[in-house]
């Protein structure tokens, strides 16, 4: 029989949504086998097309439709076997079965009435199914609005049909696109058909609108903290502003309090965090324990630019006796740091105040209140020369150490040539080192002196040459590169120890450090030099331009005794002189290959040929498969650490075993003392509706008030514990779970060491 079908022109349906922002996992596509609805082609605005097998005209205005009606219009899709419509009054009445559709939701029901003047709608007995995200239940009567979707006697859940872990049973549930979240009233929480809780009311959200309510909580077990709870709050003060509220129990203890505060305004944007104990009953003889973090970038305008960044805490051992989201248990010192910075057409100009607060048995460091540097971005150009002038005025204080106050000015003006071309550049350098202190402090049976001026030439020449050809090594169709390098760096030798040291320490002798010209952070101690450095490096890249292999190697070769590097002593308190190794034959060495898209190799090595000893070394091989499939092994050594030596083995794994399940694992040990340093161990199970994540660990702990020479290595303690995760997807929080961050909660985190720049 052939159809009739009919263009009424009638207010259109509005039950329009937004399809929540959150990306389905792959996982639960399955379950959402409806197609997303799609308008009916040429349909246009205000208008129905109605198909049915009859057809009665009732007077002018209205008709009756029987025999598979099919209603579409531009927001909706309507099958059911009659239907009624009264255009002056501006009703629709259906009868079933019903199957209605829009792009969010596809429902099933006995019947339908609408109001097309006011676009309301309700269907009897319904069915419903979200289509473009997890959502299904049942409804005695479900009510659609111009911006709402209203359930009455209803339920509601994220589970497919054929494994319904939890659901929820409402009086009325009330979904609001508008405003994002889910509303319950007389709710009771299900899990396998049994009743669990009932909660009077609740909210949840639908799509990435934020709201204020409760976060998912966690909940563990330790020997440190004892039973162990989170139960997050997030207040969505208002659309550029929030904060999460977190109470955290522990009954080893005690109840701490961790707050955060997020801002953003045109200008600025950043964080204020506080957590507060105010007793710990593990640590008695301790007062009240907290930490302050303050974070902010600022844009004043095109020129002008600021930051913050300020960490404080009661003790040196908050962090590895709480933890802290803001802070590592590693850290050593805690950064404060107030920078204010011009940046014009020639010039920069940065306005720093820092303090160091250094933790554990150590000296503390000294604040620069404040700091001004200068640099010139666009040197001027003269005879083919670049000739830049940079500098810098510092007022450095510490009431703790012999040196207690100094105010430094440095000076360097420089001329540089510049050659470059595509086989090769050349560069040449000459710097005047002009530096002046003025020192305060008690200078008996010290070197130091009240007023110092040091003034040092410096010329760097540096040359590179470009090679590159074919290859079928590691890959057809290769190219392989050569970059051969050559440095000379001169310094005169100038005694320096009537000099106080404020901010200079060290550099890292690797690959990259051999062509620095400067072996310090800062200029408290210039080095001298008289050098060449000889290194290449060669990589291999794919067609696609992939680099496959890199392997670089250097070494420095003096031209003169005085020249090599001594001992340098690195504290500036006369009663605490200390030394740091320094090596004259440095050879440093660092590789990288990827044979295969899924293998790494990274390596890199520092050798002392006159002391023939390895002075550090390390080297990490990765797999990355698919899934998420991961497998990490590493070791490093290094032989001075603060007068101890270092070698240590390391594991991280993370291995999905079906659809559902995923393992994680990381492992740490010390091959000097023969003892684990760390053991982390996860699971993670995720299904549509729900996810569950345990974590497990044993890792040594510090006692940041001891002093590193007096450690006990023999007596170690360890704390061990368990942590539990576990939320409903759909009532809060994402759906979806990355179990390679479990990975960041030990000690070590993993990554992925090819990768970072020196």
């Amino acid at each position: 029989m052939n159809k009739l079908w009919g263009l009424l022109l009638f207010p259109g349906l509005c039950h329009t949504t937004t399809a929540n922002a959150e990306a389905t996992p792959a996982l639960c596509k399955a379950s959402l086998s409806t197609p997303v609805w799609q308008p009916l082609n040429g349909l246009a605005a205000n208008t129905m097309d109605i198909q049915a097998d009859h057809v009665e005209v009732l007077g002018v205005q209205s008709a009756e439709f029987t025999g598979d009606v099919q209603i579409n219009s531009p927001s909706m899709t309507l099958l059911a076997q009659s239907a009624l419509i009264d255009q002056v009054q501006g009703l629709l009445d259906a009868r079933g079965p019903i199957v209605f559709q829009d792009q969010q939701s596809i429902i099933s029901s006995s019947g339908l009435n609408a109001n097309l003047t006011n676009n309301d709608l309700n269907l009897l007995g319904a069915q419903y199914q979200l289509t473009q995200q997890q959502g299904r239940g049942k409804a005695e009567k479900l009510s659609i609005g111009s911006s709402e979707l209203n359930l009455f006697n209803a339920s509601y859940t994220t589970c497919p049909a054929e494994n319904e872990t939890w659901s929820i049973s409402a009086s009325r549930i009330r979904l609001s696109q508008e405003e994002g979240w889910g509303e319950t009233y007389d709710a009771v929480l299900k899990i396998y058909d049994t009743p669990i809780l009932y909660l009077p009311y609740f909210t949840y959200p639908i799509n990435d609108q934020r709201k204020s309510g409760f976060l998912a909580p966690s909940i563990g077990s330790s020997d440190r903290f004892g039973l162990e709870t989170k139960t997050p709050y997030y207040w969505n003060i208002a659309p550029n502003y929030d904060a999460t509220i977190t109470p955290r129990y522990m009954s080893n203890i005690g109840l701490q309090l961790q707050t955060e505060f997020r801002y953003l305004t045109e200008q600025h944007h950043g964080l204020v965090a506080l957590e507060y104990l105010n007793k710990d009953d593990s640590e008695p003889l301790l007062d009240e324990r907290y930490l302050f973090h303050w974070q902010q970038s600022s844009q004043l305008n095109e020129q002008w630019r600021a930051s913050i960044d300020v960490t404080n805490i009661s003790d040196d051992n908050y962090l590895t006796d709480l933890g802290s989201d803001y802070a590592n248990k590693t850290d050593t010192q805690l950064y404060r740091t107030g920078l204010l910075s011009y940046m014009g057409e020639r010039w920069q100009t940065d306005i720093k105040v820092q303090n160091f607060e250094v933790l554990g048995d150590h000296l503390s460091s000294y604040s620069a209140y404040p700091q001004i540097s200068f640099s010139q971005t666009n040197p001027f150009v003269w005879q083919g020369l670049n000739l830049t002038l940079n500098g810098e005025l510092s007022h450095f204080k510490n009431t703790e150490l012999a040196l207690n106050e100094a105010t430094r000015l440095h000076i360097e003006p420089k001329a540089q040539y510049l050659f470059q071309d595509y086989a090769w550049s050349f560069l040449s350098e000459l710097s005047l080192l002009q530096t002046n202190y003025q020192q305060k402090g008690d200078f008996t049976d010290t070197s130091f002196e009240e007023s110092v001026s040091r003034t040092l030439p410096k010329l760097r020449l540096y040359s590179q040459i470009n090679f590159e050809r074919e290859t079928d090594w590691l890959v057809e169709n290769g190219l392989q590169t050569l970059t051969p390098q050559l440095q000379y760096l001169y310094v005169p030798n100038k005694a320096q120890d009537n000099i106080g040291l404020y901010d200079t320490t060290k550099l890292q002798d690797d690959f990259f450090g051999l062509f620095r010209d400067q072996r310090y952070s800062s200029v408290d101690r210039i080095a001298s030099a008289n050098q060449f450095t000889l290194g290449a490096t060669t990589r291999v890249f794919s067609q696609q331009n992939e680099e496959l292999f890199n392997l670089s190697v250097g070494q420095i070769f003096y031209l003169s005794d005085e020249a090599k590097p001594s001992e340098q002593k690195l504290t500036a308190s006369a009663a605490t002189l200390s030394t740091q190794s320094t090596y004259n034959a440095l050879f440093a060495a660092e590789a990288m290959l990827h044979w295969h898209r899924r293998w790494y190799l990274s390596t890199g090595v520092q050798y002392d040929n006159e002391g023939k000893q390895i002075i550090q070394s390390h080297i990490t091989l990765d797999y990355k498969g698919d899934d998420k499939q991961l497998v990490q092994v590493n070791h490093r050594f290094s032989n001075d650490v603060s007068g101890n030596r270092i070698e240590q083995m390391g594991l991280f794994t993370s291995m999905p075993i079906n659809q559902n399940w995923h393992f994680i694992a990381s492992f740490h040990r010390d091959l000097e003392t023969g003892r684990s340093v760390e053991l982390l161990t996860g699971l993670q199970y995720q299904s549509c509706c729900w996810a569950f994540q345990v974590t497990g660990h044993r890792q040594i702990e510090t006692d940041l008030n001891q002093s590193i020479t007096g450690i006990d290595q023999d007596g170690a303690v360890f704390d061990s514990g368990i942590r539990f995760n576990f939320v409903f997807k759909g009532l809060g929080g994402k759906s979806s779970y990355d179990a390679q961050k479990l990975l960041q909660q030990g000690i070590f985190n993993y990554r992925r060491p090819y990768f970072l720049n020196n």
